[in-house]
């Protein structure tokens, strides 16, 4: 997702939150909303950062530049090379 669009969809956000600021009921929907949104990101361990991404990938280069990655074969299929590193 670009910049340009993640400040869309804030833009968006706040200013359905603020249609809906002076209404309680929706406001404490909204929260309780919110805190699964929360809970649902801690739950699952695939989820992560740009960072923790890159970071990630940066390692896993430096292992294969160390000789201690496993690379797939140019013509290999994905199938292929988990079986054959097992």
């Amino acid at each position: 997702m670009t910049s340009v669009q993640i400040n869309a969809m804030n833009t968006e956000l706040w200013q359905s939150i603020g249609a809906i600021a002076d209404c309680e009921p929706l406001m404490k929907r909204l929260t309780r909303y919110a805190k699964k949104l929360v809970k649902e990101r801690e739950a699952d361990p695939t989820l992560m950062t740009k960072e923790e991404f890159f970071a990630r990938v940066d390692e896993a280069r430096e292992q294969i530049r160390r000789g201690e990655g496993v690379e797939m074969l140019p013509d290999e299929s994905l199938d292929e090379f988990l079986q054959r590193v097992g």
